[in-house]
């Protein structure tokens, strides 16, 4: 334990040493390339920031495909971007746990935003536990996502007002994609009957999701990863999949998929079948070019698989009258 503890504190100060070294700045504070350079945690910040920025920014996220926030550690490489950057945002809401001590260190010479913590506090949810903690998946909801859209254009506003118009336009342009995506989510969901609205994942990430749309969700895990779901959790899920008749349960793009997995066979062994539905992306996005790798592509996809595997063919007819979004 001891060892753990000095470990902590020896990673820290190498934090506080690399961020004390920035790089070469122009005279306005952007990077060489003239460009802002912004440094996300996460695929789904990356994405709004590079919305709103457009060709004035320059972004990474440091988390890529498959990756879990809950459990991610920062790399020397990483923190040497979060050196360079001239912004670092971040979720928040404790959903990148392990890099909480560097984002404090590093907030002593850069800016650092908690984008979700910008979501009002009666509209973030907590954990369905006794602990408190807040829900950090803010991003289920397309609705609250928007709260993240306007803290991302007020921090590039206010590192680079010489391109304030730009910014306020292309926020404006992406709101209005996030207020009709929100639109077919609920339209395309609303096919699903009530007693099959029930969302079984690995994790208890959706929350948000089930607040927005209507839902009763069910994770194996808490809302981080880092416990791991017992024999009760499973019998308990188990039990509900053959009580409530749910006919899929699914896997996530950053979870392991044996637990889920473990509950299909508890399932079958009490004579109930019940398939996978399929993969959801979590916390993470897909595949960068990929439609799923982008913040709106990966909404669709969830959404069109959680129809698709609660629904029958005649339900899902109904479908042809639903706009789709380009």
């Amino acid at each position: 334990m001891y060892t753990k503890k000095w470990l902590v504190v020896f990673c820290t100060f190498i934090v506080v040493i690399l961020v004390g070294c920035t790089g070469p700045k122009s005279s306005d504070g952007t990077v060489s390339s003239g460009k802002l350079s912004i440094v996300a945690t996460t695929a789904m910040i990356a994405d709004v920031a590079v919305n709103v920025g457009g060709d004035h920014v320059a972004v990474t996220a440091l988390m890529g495909p498959g990756s879990d926030p809950h459990l991610f550690n920062a790399s020397a490489g990483d923190v040497s971007r979060m050196r360079d950057a001239d912004l670092i945002l971040h979720n928040g809401l404790h959903l990148e746990g392990k890099l909480d001590q560097v984002f404090e260190a590093v907030s002593r010479s850069k800016t650092v935003i908690a984008v979700a913590e910008h979501v009002p506090e009666d509209r973030r949810l907590s954990s369905n536990d006794d602990s408190q903690i807040p829900d950090p998946h803010v991003w289920f909801d397309v609705a609250r996502w928007i709260y993240v859209l306007e803290a991302v254009e007020a921090a590039l506003i206010e590192l680079d007002p010489d391109h304030h118009d730009s910014y306020s336009s292309n926020s404006a342009a992406y709101r209005d994609s996030l207020v009709a995506l929100d639109k077919w989510v609920h339209e395309t969901l609303a096919v699903i009957p009530d007693n099959r609205r029930a969302l079984i994942t690995a994790h208890d990430a959706f929350a948000y999701f089930a607040d927005a749309y209507d839902f009763e969700v069910y994770g194996l895990q808490g809302i981080s990863t880092v416990s791991e779901a017992g024999t009760g959790d499973m019998r308990r899920i188990a039990n509900l999949i053959v009580e409530r008749d749910i006919p899929a349960i699914f896997v996530e793009s950053s979870v392991p998929t044996k637990a889920i997995e473990a509950v299909q066979a508890s399932v079958q062994a009490k004579g109930h079948t019940v398939t996978v539905g399929g993969e959801l992306f979590s916390d993470a996005m897909g595949l960068p070019g990929t439609p799923e790798g982008t913040y709106i592509g990966m909404v669709r996809h969830n959404v069109q698989t959680i129809m698709n595997s609660l629904t029958t063919e005649t339900e899902r007819s109904k479908q042809d009258e639903i706009h789709v979004i380009d």
